[in-house]
């Protein structure tokens, strides 16, 4: 499956109806083409590693899942329902399904550490505010920043707002949660807590999730199945196992480029 360029069947073509499918999706800014002819998909509870080179539309097909940006051509599929030429008003329901983590947190400045992680059960929910605080305390002793509850984002790393951010996007509930490079821009040892972490929201919520990365030891760890783009097009796509066998040149030359890409991960031409 990943020894040539591929697309996966259709949708429709699996017996399980997958939870994010693309299908056969193009998206171009000007003369600038990010996705050409993309397809894959993601069954519910699994998690999805999209890797690649910088400008390959990785965070690009998140933005298209939110509904963000709507692609010229193909369909997006979320949740059952073709979300291709969905209004902001349609997008709703689907946003309360499916949370984005952005790489800078996307906190809301003025309140607390706290309250941010509040504000979506306040917003969604009738629960009181004991019923509140309990939820919350125990979704930052799970991401490990408990002693954090008051503090400002403008206190924080960006490690640490990352973590709070994750918090909140699961006091939302949602149903799938995509990671726009989630352990970039951090220190060592706190891109390995966060990897921590999304293996422990992966293991214990079993919610379905993409994570765009450009870490391979942290793919190879996370991930059911990898998505490879390269030059705006499927390269690879399928399992951790099947990467190891790939004879692609593209994916066996960032692999090679990637410093941290695992032992035995680069294979030879041959």
């Amino acid at each position: 499956m990943g020894n040539s360029i591929s697309h996966p069947a259709p949708a429709a073509a699996h017996a399980e109806q997958p939870f994010i499918a693309f299908e056969h999706v193009s998206k171009a800014f000007g003369d600038l083409v990010v996705l050409d002819d993309v397809s894959f998909f993601v069954q519910p509870g699994e998690t999805l590693c999209i890797i690649g080179r910088s400008g390959v539309g990785k965070s690009v097909s998140l933005q298209q899942i939110m509904g963000f940006l709507k692609p010229d051509s193909g369909r997006i599929l979320v949740a059952g329902e073709d979300i291709t030429g969905y209004t902001e008003e349609q997008m709703e329901p689907i946003r309360r399904k499916v949370t984005m983590v952005f790489q800078n947190g996307a906190l809301f400045d003025s309140l607390s550490v706290f309250e941010n992680v509040a504000f979506p059960l306040r917003e969604r929910t009738r629960l009181q505010d004991d019923q509140i605080e309990q939820i919350v305390q125990g979704l930052l002793g799970m991401v490990g920043v408990h002693e954090m509850a008051d503090k400002l984002p403008s206190e924080l790393s960006t490690g640490i707002r990352r973590a709070v951010a994750i918090a909140r996007s699961l006091a939302a509930q949602p149903e799938a949660i995509l990671y726009d490079e989630p352990t970039t821009m951090v220190d060592p040892i706190m891109a390995h807590l966060l990897a921590n972490l999304l293996q422990k929201v992966k293991f214990q919520l079993h919610l379905t999730s993409i994570v765009v990365t450009h870490d391979m030891n942290f793919a190879e760890k996370l991930a059911d199945r990898v998505l490879f783009l390269h030059q705006a097009k499927v390269h690879f796509f399928g399992s951790v196992a099947e990467l190891h066998q790939t004879t692609d040149p593209a994916l066996q030359e960032f692999l090679r480029l990637d410093d941290r890409a695992l032992p035995g991960l680069v294979l030879s031409h041959s």
